[in-house]
């Protein structure tokens, strides 16, 4: 019944002209009109206010209103407000406006550049082989002396095979007592350390991780690489996992030093994509999606980026990452010497590399190159400076180590020193570094 009453209540709102005059009372009524006012409305319309009105009921009226029975006052509120309801959702449900409104809110599918779409492309098929790296170190508390496992750093990494081998930078793991690896599906494995290279900033993890959850990275080549050519990073910088950046080559042939030797890494690619702190160990790539090198460092006074980021190319880490998986070492040959700065050696007004200290059972030592010492009296005796290698001129450190970097374990190379005021040319055959036999 009340269904039927708030339908016919709505046909009356909606086809009926407003009342001359309507007031509320308090004794609940909501419609007071006059007799007279009632002959403005349709018969079926008369009937109903008369009802709701408390005024009697003229027999010339339509019997279609005998729907509504006699209602106590408690229920007619409720029955008007049930109708002002209904009235409301009939409006909405047929209104041009609200038709015209819902179809200007339909999205239609975004539209992007080929550029767009060839990046968004690259973006999701290489973020599986992006991984991030905690590195955990063991503190005590203060107050209870216990031990802790606590963050000290992240960084990126990516996976190199489907043996679970992960390739990021030493810097990132140096110091650490267990490392954490999470994948790009946000799960997580413990890492062993399969060995590093300082020297070039190079380090292999392995994790045991399903194969179907190991995703390598494609490998491509740095040799070939142009100035301008679009490249794209991925990294965690500041622990935003899997964060896009792209750029250009800015320049090749770059040189760095090493962070934890100071050994000279060179061949580096320089690119203006955004490269920050956590960043380091992620890959770059070229436009086709291949790997060409390994985020690694940036040139910034606040250590934010500024436009001027290095990494180490892809050739380059390539033989290292073999040997590093293989053998679990770098085997790089040494001449078995300390040298002065640089600076020092500039002092002197000599050009070339002093030997501070060759000990008698290192490659140098055994040739017989000498090392810097003091006399009786307290002077100072320099030792022999290096002035060529290979009839290559040596002109400071980072020479030294470029021509080393060419030469293997069991190489004899002739060294051209300094010793005194005359030159001597010495036959020394390298040998790797005493932690590598």
């Amino acid at each position: 019944m009340a269904t039927s009453s708030s339908l016919l209540l709505s046909t009356l709102f909606l086809h009926s002209p407003p009342p001359p005059s309507s007031s509320r009372f308090s004794n609940g009524s909501f419609f007071n009109p006059s007799p007279r006012s009632l002959s403005l409305y349709p018969v079926r319309s008369r009937r109903c206010l008369r009802i709701l009105s408390k005024l009697p009921v003229d027999d010339t009226d339509n019997d279609d209103c005998a729907l509504l029975p006699r209602l106590s006052a408690a229920v007619k509120p409720f029955l008007l407000l049930c109708t002002s309801v209904a009235l409301s959702f009939s409006l909405f449900a047929v209104s041009p406006a609200v038709e015209s409104a819902a179809a200007f809110v339909v999205t239609t599918p975004r539209k992007l550049q080929t550029d767009e779409l060839a990046t968004v492309r690259l973006f999701q098929e290489n973020t599986p082989s992006v991984v991030y790296i905690t590195n955990l170190a063991v503190r005590q508390d203060a107050f209870t002396l216990d031990v802790l496992e606590v963050p000290q750093g992240s960084g990126s990494g990516f996976v190199w095979d489907k043996q679970g081998h992960i390739v990021t930078n030493y810097h990132v793991i140096r110091g650490a007592s267990d490392l954490r690896v999470t994948l790009a599906d946000q799960s997580t494995y413990d890492a062993k350390v399969v060995g590093f290279d300082q020297d070039k900033d190079v380090a292999v993890l392995r994790i045991d991780a399903p194969k179907d959850k190991l995703r390598p990275i494609p490998v491509g080549v740095s040799a070939d690489l142009l100035v301008g050519q679009k490249v794209f990073a991925i990294g965690n910088p500041f622990g935003l996992d899997h964060t896009l950046t792209t750029g250009v080559i800015s320049g090749l042939r770059r040189e760095i030093s090493s962070a934890a030797t100071g050994r000279p890494i060179q061949d580096v690619i320089q690119t203006d994509a955004a490269i920050n702190p956590g960043n380091s160990g992620g890959p770059l790539l070229d436009s086709s999606g291949t790997l060409i090198g390994i985020n690694t460092a940036i040139y910034s006074p606040s250590g934010a980026s500024s436009g001027v980021g290095f990494s180490i190319p892809v050739d380059t880490v390539g033989g290292i990452v073999d040997q590093l998986v293989r053998f679990g070492k770098v085997t790089r040959p040494i001449l078995g010497i300390k040298f002065a700065p640089d600076q020092s050696v500039e002092q002197l007004g000599v050009s070339g590399v002093l030997v501070l200290d060759a000990p008698p059972t290192g490659p140098a030592g055994k040739a017989g190159l000498q090392s810097t010492k003091r006399d009786g009296y307290g002077r100072l005796v320099l030792g022999d400076i290096i002035t060529s290698v290979n009839g290559t001129k040596v002109t400071n450190g980072s020479d030294l180590y470029r021509i080393l970097d060419q030469c293997k374990v069991g190489d004899e190379v002739t060294v051209e020193v300094l010793r005194g005021d005359h030159k001597e040319k010495i036959s020394v055959t390298l040998e790797p570094k005493p932690d590598e036999t």
